[in-house]
């Protein structure tokens, strides 16, 4: 590892260098960019609590980036590439300090066409929608942090959220068409990937290159209303949720079933949802309301809550109770309360997810967010897990893989340890070729480290 050690370096040469790009040196602020929301695992907490960078540096345009990297190859600093910090597992924290790129300068949407977009990495999605829906266009998938969120963010980190149901999950081929990477070669330069080569910096966590342009797919742009419906007993409700995703002809964006007692945890519709109800929270297009009524009647549900799309605009936004927004209010009521990330395998008896609400109970509370994957609606989970021991949450993921559920471990920040369980050999050769001397966001990608040691 040819990193240099931070502590070692003359900031004050490495900053005029930068020959007047924005530098944040105070040490609170960059403290405070240094950090994700992490702090939902016990277990990162304590490995990831003193990971700070040394400074953070804000470019407004590619070729600043370019003058970024070649700074930092120059002096062997490693950087690590920031959105919004709106992760939650440690992606953007800075392990071996150095420079923190943070992209929110370069936010611009530079073109919008029918079905596809060219955006800047630091846009936020909710910006991107703006203007997109002007056209009859919006984003096919965000998460739940949807209105902080930056795309730059959200491909290097993400994997799915609203939308998911419809369009799958941001690696499946054609939920993102084409990048420009900035490399840390000795020489920096600029590289476009198209198609499926896009897949070497897709969910990468910035360790192999700095993207700084991206054409992303966009999906028709329909009225949403949000609805909440109550059933009698969860199992109900989960079979609701997969009929209601198997219904090709139900045009749905967002469909979240959440066990009791979660719901308890959502103040803004204490009023709204009776206490230790098991609930969907919806998405569902206006045009297809009445028919979607019909399947509610189907499943002895109720409809304790609905707005039009024109209402949802204001106020309460149901997204933000869904996905992991779910485990952040949760743990603002209770912060020892953790989450896993489960896929369950397909099964329109959902007789895995009925074994594990029965056999865990309250200790593993029951939040499923249904995707499609290979063109089949399935539950992903993140169940809210009342976290006790670091040996007793081991016991319960290894409970679930045992039982045929695979789990996306959210409480490590390496890349392949995540949801990958598998070195990617392409996203490998890419980094050996534009980050040589291992700079990149170093720590986060196994392989390589790997690579190094038996060099």
């Amino acid at each position: 590892m040819t990193v240099a050690a931070t502590q070692s370096i003359n900031w004050d040469n490495f900053v005029a260098a930068l020959n007047g790009i924005e530098v944040i040196r105070d040490p609170g602020q960059v403290a405070k960019l240094s950090k994700d929301y992490y702090s939902y695992s016990p277990i990162l907490q304590s490995l990831l609590a003193d990971k700070v960078g040394d400074l953070v540096v804000r470019p407004a345009s590619e070729a600043e980036v370019l003058q970024v990297a070649e700074v930092c190859v120059r002096y062997k600093v490693p950087l690590t590439v920031r959105g919004a910090g709106t992760g939650n597992y440690g992606q953007c924290i800075p392990l071996q300090g150095g420079v923190i790129l943070d992209m929110g300068k370069m936010q611009a949407v530079k073109w919008i066409k029918p079905g596809t977009a060219c955006v800047e990495p630091g846009a936020k999605l909710a910006a991107i929608d703006k203007q997109t829906r002007e056209t009859g266009w919006e984003i096919r998938m965000a998460p739940s942090t949807y209105r902080t969120a930056t795309i730059g963010g959200f491909i290097g980190g993400g994997s799915g959220g609203m939308g998911s149901i419809t369009y799958g999950q941001l690696r499946d081929r054609g939920n993102l068409h084409a990048v420009r990477v900035v490399t840390m070669e000795d020489q920096p330069r600029v590289i476009e990937l198209r198609g499926d080569d896009v897949q070497k910096v897709n969910h990468a966590y910035g360790t192999n290159g700095i993207i700084t342009e991206l054409e992303i797919p966009l999906g028709p742009a329909y009225p949403w209303a949000e609805l909440i419906v109550t059933f009698p007993d969860f199992m109900t409700a989960a079979r609701f949720g997969q009929v209601l995703g198997d219904s090709d002809g139900l045009i749905k964006k967002l469909i979240c079933i959440c066990a009791a007692p979660i719901p308890n945890y959502f103040a803004a519709f204490r009023t709204v949802i009776p206490s230790d109800s098991h609930c969907a929270l919806l998405m569902i297009a206006e045009s297809c309301l009445e028919l979607f009524q019909e399947l509610v009647k189907e499943f002895n549900g109720t409809v304790v809550y609905q707005k039009t799309a024109q209402e949802a605009s204001k106020g309460t936004a149901i997204y933000e109770y869904t996905w992991n927004h779910t485990t952040l209010h949760a743990r603002s009521v209770d912060p020892t309360l953790t989450y896993l990330q489960t896929l369950f395998p397909p099964d329109k008896e959902l007789k895995l997810v009925e074994h594990m609400y029965h056999h865990f109970g309250d200790e593993v509370m029951m939040h499923l967010e249904y995707l499609r994957v290979n063109g089949t609606a399935i539950p992903a989970a993140l169940q809210i897990v009342r976290y006790t021991t670091l040996e007793r949450l081991q016991e319960i993921i290894k409970y679930h893989e045992d039982n045929g559920a695979f789990i996306a471990n959210p409480h490590t920040y390496i890349l392949e340890d995540g949801g990958r369980k598998t070195i990617d050999p392409v996203q490998l050769e890419f980094k050996q070729m534009v980050d040589p001397h291992g700079l990149l966001n170093p720590g986060k990608m196994k392989a390589w480290d790997q690579r190094q040691s038996t060099n």
